[in-house]
């Protein structure tokens, strides 16, 4: 899928931690729109998305000045009290044009320089490897967080054709781990996966997050039910991993590898 790329010169970047986000004090987007145009992505339902004429995942407005906002926000933030972040809530801050325009990458370097109390960063893209340098320099004061839906190739072309493939991401959260990043995989949405998911997972982390359409979605299920997602798991004969208990399929595989400790469900999984 091609994306229509656009310069946009927003005035703030630190927007108040609200809803799902309520346990940080702001999150972080380096981009508005997203090219791997998730079939899933709760943000296709948002403002965000339905006030463009342009489907999801076909245009991405790149903030450009984000360094020197960033850097006049985080100070006026500080000021005020505890600054945590979360990054990012509506994009993926390692999409593929940040290779080229590494706009993560500057507020990232700001952040180096003028600390956050804590910076969580949610990706799916093997591209956040590349800012090892950086995250070792934030110390215990971020968190990689991969998106790591299932194990299962052949359903992760099903339901985001235009994502990373999932080996790239496993390979990227061993790469982070032997640099001594604090990560977690994160399984969100719960995907149909194998019963040897967890296992390939314990290699690589000790920490696992668990979140699906029910309770991550911020409206119980529905924005994701009017995507029409549910036909995907008709087509595929999968239909018992799309409800509100799925997510246990998954849970109490982990639970005999991992024990109850490492698991985290949902919002908590995302807490600073």
């Amino acid at each position: 899928m091609q994306s229509k790329f656009l310069y946009k010169y927003p005035k703030t970047l630190l927007n108040k931690g609200t809803g799902f986000l309520s346990g940080y004090s702001h999150s972080l987007n380096p981009y508005t729109g997203c090219s791997f145009g998730c079939s899933y992505c709760y943000v296709r339902q948002m403002p965000v998305s339905k006030f463009r004429k342009e489907e999801w995942g076909t245009w991405v407005d790149i903030k450009k000045g984000a360094a020197d906002i960033l850097h006049k926000d985080l100070t006026r933030a500080k000021k005020k009290g505890k600054v945590t972040i979360f990054m990012s809530s509506s994009t993926d801050p390692y999409q593929p044009i940040e290779q080229k325009e590494e706009i993560t990458r500057t507020l990232l370097e700001v952040m180096v320089e003028n600390k956050p109390d804590f910076l969580f960063v949610q990706t799916r893209s093997p591209l956040v490897r590349r800012d090892i340098d950086l995250f070792l320099l934030l110390k215990d004061k971020v968190r990689v967080s991969m998106t790591v839906e299932t194990d299962r190739e052949d359903i992760r072309k099903h339901f985001t054709p235009s994502a990373p493939p999932i080996s790239g991401r496993l390979k990227t959260l061993q790469i982070l781990a032997e640099a001594g990043v604090p990560i977690q995989a994160t399984i969100a949405p719960v995907l149909p996966s194998s019963e040897e998911f967890p296992e390939k997972l314990a290699t690589l982390v000790n920490r696992v997050c668990v979140d699906d359409y029910f309770m991550g979605d911020g409206s119980g299920g529905k924005r994701t039910n009017s995507l029409g997602i549910s036909s995907i798991y008709e087509e595929l004969g999968l239909e018992e991993w799309y409800s509100p208990s799925a997510y246990r399929i998954v849970y109490e595989r982990l639970k005999k590898v991992f024990g109850d400790d490492h698991i985290l469900l949902s919002q908590q999984g995302f807490l600073p």
